[in-house]
C-alpha cells in the first residue's frame, strides 16, 4: 500500500509544502549561481531515466561554468567547479530544484538516484531493477557512501532499496541524509570531484 499509493501522496504534499516555503532561497541561490557560474547559466538541465526507464528532464542548480580548452571540449569538472558550486554541492542546497520533479511525478524524495540515460543498456538484469521504483533525491546508496563507493556497490544498495521500501526506511533514510548533509560526508570519489562514469561490468 505505502510502496504503490501513499509514498506518491506523501511526496506530492511535502514536495509543494517545502516549495512554496524556500522560495526566497531558491531565488536567491539562482541569483548567486548566475554570476558565479560566468554566464553558464544557475541550472543545470539533463534527461534522465526515470521509473521503469522512461525519460524526463532532471533539474538541478548549476555548480560549475561551462569553460572549454582551445579545442572547444569542456574542461574537467575539478576546473569548472566554481568556489561558490563547491559550497552549493557540499551542502547538497543543488539537489534542492528537484523538488519540482518529485511535484510532477517524475522522481520520489526517496528512491536511486536518477543516473545517466547511456547507462541503461549497461546494466545487468539485477542492476536495472533499480528502476522498478520512481528515482529519489536522496537514497539508501547516498546514505553509505554517496560517491566515494564503487558502482556495483551503489547498484546493491539500490536493489536492496527496491525490496525494502517502507515508510520507516525512508524516514530512516530522511535522517541518515540530514545527518551526512551537516558532515557533509561522501561528496566525492577518491579520484575526481564527482562521481566517476559508470564503464559497465567488465
Amino acid at each position: 500500500m505505502y510502496k504503490l499509493y501513499i509514498k506518491r501522496i506523501l511526496d506530492f504534499a511535502i514536495s509543494l509544502s517545502v516549495l512554496l516555503l524556500i522560495a526566497w532561497l531558491l531565488l536567491l541561490l539562482a541569483l548567486v549561481l548566475h554570476f558565479a557560474n560566468k554566464g553558464a547559466g544557475a541550472f543545470f538541465f539533463q534527461e534522465r531515466p526515470g521509473k521503469d526507464g522512461h525519460i524526463f528532464r532532471l533539474v538541478k542548480f548549476k555548480t560549475m561554468t561551462d569553460q572549454r580548452d582551445e579545442k572547444g571540449d569542456l574542461l574537467p569538472d575539478e576546473v569548472r567547479l566554481t568556489r561558490v558550486g563547491r559550497l552549493v554541492r557540499s551542502t547538497s542546497l543543488d539537489e534542492l530544484p528537484q523538488l519540482w520533479n518529485v511535484l510532477v511525478g517524475d522522481m520520489s524524495l526517496i528512491g536511486p538516484r536518477p543516473l545517466l540515460v547511456q547507462y541503461l543498456p549497461l546494466y545487468n538484469e539485477r542492476q536495472a531493477r533499480r528502476h522498478e521504483v520512481r528515482p529519489g533525491i536522496s537514497g539508501w546508496a547516498q546514505c553509505h557512501g554517496r560517491n566515494t563507493i564503487s558502482w556495483q556497490e551503489k547498484f546493491e544498495l539500490d536493489v536492496w532499496y527496491v525490496d525494502h521500501c517502507t515508510l520507516w526506511v525512508d524516514l530512516k533514510i530522511v535522517f541518515m541524509t540530514i545527518y551526512k548533509v551537516i558532515i557533509r560526508s561522501g561528496i566525492s570519489s577518491s579520484t575526481s570531484a564527482t562521481m566517476e562514469p559508470f564503464k559497465g561490468n567488465n
